[in-house]
């Protein structure tokens, strides 16, 4: 397994956790470690997707960041 390929696993775990965890309900989804840990796998993912040439996968994983920053940035109302 080359280095970019286990950084991708790495990245896709990260923003898996808090997904398991928010469908378990163990992690709220508007919670400061499920949007932390989503910035931090998608911007991972969204470097490795830039430094391949994979605009497709860049568009999803720097939008995926973005909302995860916003919600970090403007937390919702209650």
């Amino acid at each position: 397994m080359s280095l970019a390929q286990l950084l991708q696993v790495v990245g896709a775990v990260v923003v898996l956790v808090p997904f398991a965890g928010s469908q378990l309900c163990r992690m709220r989804a508007d919670g400061q470690a499920y949007l932390w840990l989503n910035v931090l796998g998608s911007g991972l993912l969204a470097a490795l997707a830039l430094a391949d040439r994979q605009w497709g996968f860049l568009l999803l994983e720097a939008c995926w960041g973005l909302v995860a920053a916003r919600g970090l940035v403007r937390p919702r109302a209650a």
